[in-house]
C-alpha cells in the first residue's frame, strides 16, 4: 500500500523534469504556428463597409478590404499609394462651360472634379458561399430555402465557396451602398455634398424598400456622377473642387463590395443567424474573417486568394537603422492568421502580454508606472523590467487635438462689437493661454502622453512645423534650442492692459470671473478642477466650473451660452484642411450649426481658408498656412492644448510594427520570430513545482506513522494467529 501511495507521488517529483507550458491559454494545435495574438476591449458593432466609423471596427475591416487607396506604411507625413487602384487616380477639372482647367486653377473657378480609377486586373475576392456558382454558371445559393439553412450558424457552414475577379463595377456597386436607406452610412451627407447624384438614389432607393421590404437590387439603379467605364476603370464627378477626395478613397466606405453578396445575404433567414454583411464581410485584402465570436474571440485568417503585395523598401529617415526595411520586398503577409481575444479587464490583458501570450499592448494608466518610467526632463523612457524582457516602447503623436475653446460671442471673451473691445478681449484670451500650463497638465494628468499643441495641426500633417518655426510666439518664446513658457508677469501684463489689473475689473472694481462649461466624468472632473482654478488664481482671476449634464451642455454649446469649454477633434485624413476648419467662419456653431463651437470669424482667415483647403501640397500652400497660423496664435480663440501621445509595447519578435494612427491596414507588414517567442514563453512561464514536492514529502511524512503502526498490527495479528 505504502509503495501505491509512493508511485501516485512520485509524478509530483518528476514535476520539474518537464518542459510544457502549462498556463498557455491558446489550444495545443496553435502552439509552433505562425500566429499573431492580440486582444480587443470593445465589441465591433459593423463590419459592412458603408456603416463602420469606428477604430474597434477599423482593426478588422482595413485587413479584408481593400479601398483604392492606401497610406505608405513607413513615410511620414502620410502619403497616398495606389491599394486595389492600379495607379494613383486621373484628376481633371472643369469649368462651367465645359473646359478642362488646369491643376493651378483656383477652385472658385471649378464646376466638377472628375476622378477616374483604374484598378488591378486579375485580383481576387477571398473564399465564400456568395461567389460560389453551380456548373452552368448560376449562383450556388442564392435562392436558399428555409430547410437550407437549417444548422447553419456561419459562413462557414456551407459545403461550397466561390471567388471570381475584382471589377470596377463592385466600386460602383458599393458607391451605391452609400445611399442605401436601410444602411444609414455616416459620411452619406458629407460625400453627398460634393455627388448630388447620391441623393437622387436615395430618393429612389427609399420608394423602393417602402413597396419592397426583402433585397432590393441595386444594380437596377443608377447613381447620377458615377459610373462604370471598362472592367477595371470607372469614373466619378464631383461638384466643384475636393481635392480631400482622395483621402477618402483611402477607407473602407469605397472599397468594393459584390453584388452578389448583398443578394446572398438578402435572402430570408439570413438576418436572424447573423448572416449578414455587418457579420461575415467579403474582400480581396490579405485577410478574412474565419471566426466572428465578439464575446470572446475574432480570428483573422489569411486569405489564401490574395496576390501579394511587396513590402516597402524605403521610408523615413531612421527606418533603416530601426530594422523596418529589412524585409523590403518580400512578399506579404508575413502573418498566417491573427487571433483576436476579448479582454474585458486590464489587469488580466498586462498580464498575459508580460508572460507572452499577446504580441503588444498599450500602456494604460493602470500599468504605466510599471511599464515607464519618467526622466528629470519630462522624457519617458522604458522601466527596467521591461528592458529585461527585451519589450520595446514605440511612441506616437496621434492627428487629434484636445483644446480649451472661448466662446468670441461671449461679451468678455469676445470683445462685442467694438475694435477697441475686441482687442481687449484678445489680450485677455492671450494671458489665459500664457497662465494655464498646458506642459504641467500634461505631466500631471496625462503621464506625460501628449504633445503641447502649438496651433491645431498635429505633427505629421501637412503644414506642422518643427523647432523654431513651429512655436506659438505668444506663449512660447525660443531659448537655448528648446520652447520656454512665457513667465506669468507677461501673463499679468496682458491681463492689465485688457483691464484686469490683478483680475478685476479696471472700470468696475468687480472682480474677474470666467466659467468653464463642462460635464461630469470630463475635463471638468475634480482633480482637474482644482488645477485649473489654482492656475487662474495665480492670474488673479477667480474660476467656477459648471457642471451641467451631457444634452444641457451640448444645448449650450450649440446656443452660444457657454463661456469656457473643453473639446477635442480627430482629424477623419491627413489634411490641415481637416483640422483648420474646426476655426472657419462658416463653420460657426450658432449661425451655420458647424464645428466651430468658439464661433471664431476671422476675414482674413477665412479668405486664407478657401484659398488654402484646395492647393496642393508645396511652398504656396505651407506659405498660406503660416500665415493662418499666425492669425490664430495672435488670435487665440483657442488654447491650443494638446495632440495625445499614443504609447505601444512590442514583444522583441515582433517585426516591422510601425506607429502611425492614419495607417490602418497594418497587420500585413507585421511578422513574428515564431523561435524566439517559444523560447521566450517557456522561459517566462516555467511551472513552479517545488511546493507540490513539498506536498508530497509532507504527505508522506504524515502517512508514514500510520504506515508503521498498520504494519506493526499486521504482524502481531499474524503473530497472534500462529499461536
Amino acid at each position: 500500500m505504502f509503495r501505491r501511495i509512493c508511485l501516485l507521488l512520485l509524478p509530483c517529483l518528476l514535476l520539474p523534469a518537464c518542459g510544457s507550458v502549462w498556463n498557455d491559454p491558446y489550444p495545443a494545435a496553435e502552439q509552433g504556428q505562425n500566429i499573431m495574438y492580440s486582444a480587443f476591449t470593445d465589441r465591433p458593432k459593423h463590419l459592412d463597409p458603408v456603416q463602420s466609423y469606428s477604430e474597434d471596427e477599423a482593426t478588422f475591416l482595413y485587413q479584408i478590404y481593400e479601398p483604392p487607396l492606401q497610406y505608405h506604411y513607413l513615410k511620414r507625413p502620410y502619403t497616398l499609394v495606389p491599394g486595389s487602384a492600379a495607379a494613383m487616380p486621373e484628376v481633371r477639372r472643369y469649368d462651367d462651360a465645359g473646359r478642362e482647367l488646369p491643376a493651378t486653377a483656383p477652385a472658385s473657378q471649378v464646376a466638377k472634379s472628375v476622378y477616374e480609377i483604374r484598378i488591378r486586373p486579375g485580383v481576387l475576392y477571398q473564399p465564400h458561399p456568395a461567389l460560389a456558382r453551380r456548373a452552368d454558371g448560376t449562383l450556388r445559393y442564392a435562392e436558399l430555402r428555409a430547410e437550407d439553412l437549417k444548422g447553419v450558424r456561419g459562413v462557414g457552414d456551407f459545403a461550397e465557396t466561390g471567388t471570381r475577379e475584382l471589377e470596377a463595377g463592385d466600386f460602383v456597386h458599393q458607391i451605391k451602398r452609400l445611399a442605401h436607406p436601410r444602411l444609414h452610412s455616416p459620411i452619406f451627407e458629407l460625400i453627398a455634398d460634393y455627388l448630388p447624384g447620391l441623393k437622387t438614389l436615395q430618393s429612389a432607393l427609399a420608394e423602393e424598400a417602402a413597396r419592397n421590404s426583402g433585397w432590393i437590387d441595386l444594380e437596377r439603379h443608377a447613381v447620377p456622377g458615377v459610373e462604370v467605364v471598362d472592367r477595371y476603370t470607372y469614373r466619378i464627378t464631383l461638384k466643384g473642387a475636393y481635392p480631400q477626395f482622395l483621402y477618402w478613397l483611402s477607407m473602407p466606405f469605397f472599397a468594393p463590395v459584390p453584388p452578389e453578396a448583398d443578394r446572398f445575404y438578402g435572402q430570408p433567414g439570413m438576418a436572424e443567424r447573423n448572416l449578414t454583411l455587418d457579420w461575415w464581410p467579403i474582400g480581396t485584402g490579405p485577410y478574412m474573417l474565419a471566426e466572428n465570436n465578439p464575446n470572446a474571440r475574432m480570428v483573422l485568417a489569411r486569405n489564401p486568394n490574395f496576390r501579394g503585395e511587396a513590402y516597402p523598401c524605403e521610408g523615413e529617415h531612421g527606418d533603416r537603422e530601426a530594422g523596418l526595411l529589412d524585409d523590403c520586398g518580400k512578399t506579404m503577409p508575413f502573418v498566417d492568421e491573427v487571433v483576436f481575444t476579448r479582454e474585458r479587464e486590464g489587469i488580466p490583458y498586462w498580464n498575459k502580454f508580460l508572460q507572452g501570450y499577446y504580441d503588444a499592448s498599450g500602456v494604460s494608466s493602470d500599468n504605466f508606472d510599471q511599464a515607464v518610467t519618467m526622466t528629470s526632463q519630462g522624457d519617458v523612457t522604458l522601466s527596467d523590467e521591461m528592458r529585461a524582457q527585451g519589450i520595446r516602447l514605440l511612441t506616437s503623436v496621434s492627428p487629434s487635438i484636445f483644446y480649451l475653446g472661448f466662446n468670441v460671442l461671449d461679451n468678455v471673451l469676445g470683445g462685442g462689437e467694438s475694435a477697441e473691445g475686441q482687442t481687449r478681449a484678445r489680450k485677455l484670451r492671450q494671458a489665459i493661454s500664457i497662465a494655464l500650463d498646458m506642459d504641467e497638465f500634461i505631466s500631471i494628468f496625462l503621464n506625460g502622453r501628449g504633445v503641447v499643441a502649438m496651433h491645431p495641426i498635429p505633427p505629421g500633417i501637412f503644414g506642422a512645423r518643427e523647432g523654431e518655426a513651429g512655436i506659438n510666439p505668444v506663449v512660447y518664446e525660443w531659448r537655448d534650442g528648446r520652447p520656454v513658457r512665457r513667465s506669468r508677469e507677461v501673463a499679468r501684463r496682458l491681463l492689465a492692459e485688457a483691464g484686469y489689473p490683478d483680475g478685476r475689473d479696471a472700470k468696475t472694481g468687480e472682480p474677474l470671473i470666467l466659467n468653464l462649461d463642462t460635464t461630469p466624468g470630463g475635463l471638468g472632473d475634480k482633480a482637474r478642477s482644482d488645477w485649473l482654478a489654482k492656475q487662474f488664481r495665480e492670474l488673479g482671476v477667480q474660476f467656477v466650473v459648471r457642471a451641467t449634464d451631457y444634452n444641457r451642455f451640448q444645448d449650450k454649446i450649440r446656443e452660444g451660452n457657454a463661456q469656457m469649454f473643453f473639446f477635442g477633434w480627430n482629424a477623419d485624413y491627413p489634411d490641415p484642411e481637416n483640422m483648420l476648419f474646426l476655426l472657419h467662419g462658416a463653420q460657426a456653431k450658432v449661425k451655420e450649426s458647424g464645428q466651430n463651437a468658439a464661433n471664431y470669424v476671422n476675414p482674413e482667415y477665412d479668405r486664407l481658408f478657401e484659398k488654402m483647403k484646395s492647393m496642393p501640397d508645396g511652398p504656396e500652400r505651407q506659405a498660406v498656412i503660416d500665415r493662418m497660423v499666425a492669425i490664430l496664435q495672435q488670435d487665440a480663440p483657442w488654447i491650443f492644448g494638446f495632440h495625445p501621445k499614443a504609447y505601444s509595447l512590442q514583444h522583441a519578435w515582433v517585426l516591422n510594427r510601425k506607429t502611425g494612427s492614419m495607417v490602418r491596414n497594418t497587420l500585413k507588414y507585421q511578422r513574428i520570430d515564431l523561435g524566439r517567442r517559444d523560447a521566450a514563453r517557456a522561459q517566462w512561464n516555467r511551472p513552479i513545482v517545488w511546493p507540490l514536492g513539498l506536498l508530497a514529502v509532507l504527505v508522506v511524512a504524515a502517512l508514514a506513522p500510520a504506515f508503521v503502526h498498520y504494519r506493526r498490527r499486521e504482524r502481531a495479528t499474524a503473530v497472534g494467529g500462529r499461536g
